[in-house]
């Protein structure tokens, strides 16, 4: 790579914008920790665990044959659409807090979004592998680009390549989104959790729900670092 490429990629005023995305990224990423954190310790009345509140919502929905796995990890909990499984973290399987129930019941609202046919998340599961191939190739590509002496056209395939990311990240919102306010219904509809209880829960969602609103514009802040340089080299 050349000097003048070397500096216009890593020490260029853009970066600026990585630095801003990086920041939105750790605030959230520590607001959620922060949050869990404190109503982890907050025990619901009912003392159902998160394992217990997912069974109770998947079978109260018709989703008998959605089964309940226990993986290993810290927030890691998610839904899979395809084997129609939904897993629980250490944190949130064994444990009876307000915290740990909120989250089961979010996860089982994207249970319930797959089995209504819900687009978004619909639309999500199909751009998934296309989305993955441009956060892991985009920036590559566009940096090729620089390598080969401002090769304009390696350049726009980057840009190009990157926005399958970041438009799977704008996709991502209103499915989280709608999985918290599902939840909330449900963990009152179904007397899981008490007014106070489901209060706290929302607080957990919600700071969950902001670590994908920061990951979307991290992602925004780059695609647009990266079309401002290419706009620079075609003005050189």
């Amino acid at each position: 790579m050349s000097i003048l490429a070397y500096y216009r990629y890593y020490y260029d005023v853009t970066y600026l914008l990585v630095i801003i995305g990086a920041i939105l990224s750790m605030i959230a990423s520590a607001r959620v920790n922060g949050t869990f954190s404190r109503y982890s310790r907050v025990q619901s009345r009912t003392g159902m665990t998160g394992a217990q509140t997912a069974r109770r919502i998947l079978d109260r929905n018709g989703l008998q044959s959605v089964k309940i796995e226990h993986i290993h990890g810290n927030l890691t909990d998610h839904y899979d659409p395809r084997s129609k499984v939904l897993r629980l973290s250490d944190a949130t399987y064994g444990a009876a807090s307000v915290a740990a129930v909120g989250v089961a019941a979010h996860e089982c609202g994207h249970a319930v979004q797959d089995n209504e046919g819900y687009e978004p998340l619909r639309i999500r599961s199909k751009m998934a592998p296309a989305a993955n191939f441009g956060s892991r190739f985009g920036l590559p590509i566009f940096m090729m680009g620089l390598i080969f002496g401002m090769n304009e056209i390696l350049m726009q395939i980057g840009i190009w390549v990157f926005l399958l990311a970041v438009l799977f990240q704008l996709v991502t919102l209103p499915v989280e989104f709608d999985a918290s306010r599902r939840a909330l219904a449900m963990l009152t509809d179904y007397g899981i959790l008490g007014e106070q209880e489901v209060e706290g829960s929302r607080k957990v969602l919600k700071a969950a729900a902001m670590t994908y609103v920061a990951a979307a514009a991290a992602a925004i802040l780059n695609l647009l670092r990266l079309v401002l340089l290419a706009r620079r080299n075609d003005r050189d």
